[in-house]
């Protein structure tokens, strides 16, 4: 299962991402709250500007109007305490009066590190005494006693990665015991989606936070096992109901082509009579070759036909079904010509011989059937490699290759190909495309229009799937129609078997 240990990293990559993302938010919102404290200056450095600007003049003292300006801007008194005396010798207007007047040296002391009547107050050397800044009450928070262990500064960047550390640790460790059920159910229904396609019967247990799923991935199964069941059903009764019908048309058949044949035979029968007679036997013949193909068609539809498969001479194959339609062709309406090159005398291909003669067959009598005028019937066999097949596609698009190379790809392997042709009315290219690629006879239900009417060329390519090949229609050369079998050349094993 790669899905889940990718899921279990996904999982795990949001989360550091999310924790790394809210810790640069948090410096940043740091940074932004201090710069805005910054921003209205130091109580110190204001401290220590207005204890350097007063000034002693005579009697009194003078403090610059700038400084004054930025104190009552600030809402912030001040006081001058004489070193000596130890009084308020000079104040600012806005002076509270529950401020002393009057200081002891451990009032300075407190003052310098605390509150004065719970304002808090910074101190700085000045002219003659000591100038004392009182902010309002909830402006500043002081700390009286800033005392810290020199070790403790000293190692602060390692405690602050050490606490970093510990903290993301637990952030995971509270993930995962959070997903813990979450992923427990995620596996199992990552195996059950994937074993959906391979038609097997898929039951999960309904629970946990992924129940809702589950439920509807249980009813998926249940929904496709039982439309495959519905299916085969209808398969197993299409067939069964063919074998049967075919089964009843052939005794009743039988009589008619018996009793047909003996009037045929008749020479009592006046010759009008015995053209009729003539008309329903042979349409008899072709009932009775419809029943066999539609018979063939089912077994290789529901793989009910067993194949005898050996290694055979498709080139001997081929040649025994000419020769039979010529001996056939007694009004020479359709003469077959053996198109195969001299010095190919044998092409092995595993094949049922049966099976194989009766495609080539086919695909011969579909050029009688679509050419009743009569037509030239072109058979033959070639080798052709993969590399071929190529070459003669680039050919067809006008481009050319170099024969000693061609000719060094040729032998690679050897695929035998079967051509049928002739030169009759033929097919437009919509035609040849629909043959191609038209929907499969035995599945063509919902559109009857779309139905072969014969089943010759259907059974050639069911016969060159079971073989593992393919088929091919083109237009012939001259006008009519090319029908191609390709089979995939014997193996060593095969031929040594035979």
């Amino acid at each position: 299962m790669k899905s889940v240990p990718k899921l279990i990293r996904r999982f795990v990559g949001i989360l550091l991402l999310g924790t790394v993302f809210l810790f640069i938010i948090n410096i940043g919102i740091i940074v932004i709250i201090g710069g805005r404290q910054l921003a209205n200056g130091s109580p110190y450095t204001l401290a220590k500007e207005a204890g350097a600007a007063i000034k002693k003049m005579g009697n009194g003292y003078i403090l610059p109007d700038e400084v004054a300006l930025e104190l009552q801007r600030e809402g912030v008194w001040a006081i001058l305490i004489d070193e000596d005396i130890r009084e308020v010798v000079w104040q600012t207007d806005n002076l509270p009066g529950e401020v002393p007047r009057f200081y002891t040296l451990s009032d300075i002391s407190d003052l310098s590190v605390g509150y004065v009547e719970d304002y808090p107050t910074y101190a700085a050397r000045a002219d003659g005494g000591l100038l004392v800044l009182g902010f309002p009450k909830d402006s500043f928070w002081k700390h009286m006693w800033p005392s810290w262990d020199y070790d403790l500064i000293a190692n602060l960047p390692m405690t602050a990665l050490k606490v970093i550390g510990i903290n993301l640790i637990c952030i995971f460790l509270i993930y995962v015991i959070a997903n813990t059920r979450l992923l427990k159910s995620v596996e199992p229904i990552t195996k059950a989606i994937q074993d959906l396609p391979t038609k097997e019967h898929v039951h999960i247990k309904e629970k946990g936070v992924l129940s809702e799923i589950a439920v509807n991935i249980n009813r998926t199964s249940d929904i496709l096992r039982s439309q495959e069941y519905q299916l085969r059903k209808k398969e197993t009764a299409r067939a069964n109901w063919i074998a049967g019908v075919s089964h009843d048309i052939r005794t009743p058949l039988s009589m008619v082509m018996g009793h047909a044949g003996r009037l045929l035979e008749d020479e009592r029968l006046p010759s009008e009579e015995r053209l009729a007679v003539g008309v329903i036997v042979r349409q008899s013949e072709r009932i009775r070759n419809l029943i066999n193909d539609l018979n063939l068609a089912s077994k290789l539809e529901y793989n009910m036909q067993p194949l005898a498969k050996k290694a055979e001479n498709v080139v001997a194959i081929v040649r025994q079904v000419a020769v039979d339609f010529m001996n056939t062709d007694v009004e020479g309406k359709y003469p077959i010509e053996w198109t195969t090159e001299e010095d190919l005398t044998v092409c092995i291909v595993s094949v049922d011989k049966d099976l194989l003669k009766r495609a080539v067959a086919n695909l011969v009598q579909n050029c009688m059937n679509h050419n009743e005028d009569g037509c030239a019937i072109r058979v033959g066999v070639r080798r052709e490699t993969a590399a071929g097949r190529d070459s003669e596609k680039i050919q067809k698009a006008g481009k050319t290759r170099d024969a000693g190379e061609e000719k060094e790809k040729g032998s690679e392997r050897g695929d035998c190909v079967i051509c049928v042709e002739d030169d009759g009315v033929g097919a437009s290219v919509e035609e040849i495309e629909a043959l191609n690629h038209a929907p499969h006879y035995m599945l063509c239900d919902t559109n009857a229009t779309g139905q072969r009417h014969g089943l010759g060329l259907l059974i050639v390519k069911q016969i060159a799937a079971a073989h593992g090949g393919t088929v091919e229609v083109e237009r012939g050369r001259e006008g009519g129609l090319l029908v191609k079998i390709l089979l995939p050349g014997a193996t060593v094993e095969e031929v040594c078997q035979t």
